[in-house]
């Protein structure tokens, strides 16, 4: 049990903001059955890596994802300082 994976879940509003899209589409696609999810007291928590997939799969809600929500902001991820980045030197 040490190795096993909590799964990451979150509402149906906070996915609709981090996607850049209406929370009717998420609840369609959870009707729909592509998107994995749990009922906590009365309320939908959506499994975050089958959100993902759902947002890959799908060309239209993979632009909202990138122009809208949480896409936007990757470029100000960028580390642009090589001295800190993860990467390895190249030889």
């Amino acid at each position: 049990m040490k190795n096993a994976q909590i799964p990451l879940r979150i509402t149906v509003s906070e996915a609709s903001r981090l996607f850049g899209v209406h929370d009717r589409t998420i609840r369609r696609a959870i009707r729909s059955s592509e998107i994995r999810y749990v009922v906590v007291h009365g309320r939908y928590k959506l499994n975050f890596d089958s959100l993902m997939i759902w947002s890959q799969r799908k060309t239209s809600i993979r632009h909202k994802r990138d122009s809208k929500g949480i896409g936007q902001w990757v470029d100000q991820w960028k580390i642009k300082n090589t001295l800190y980045s993860p990467r390895p030197p190249r030889s």
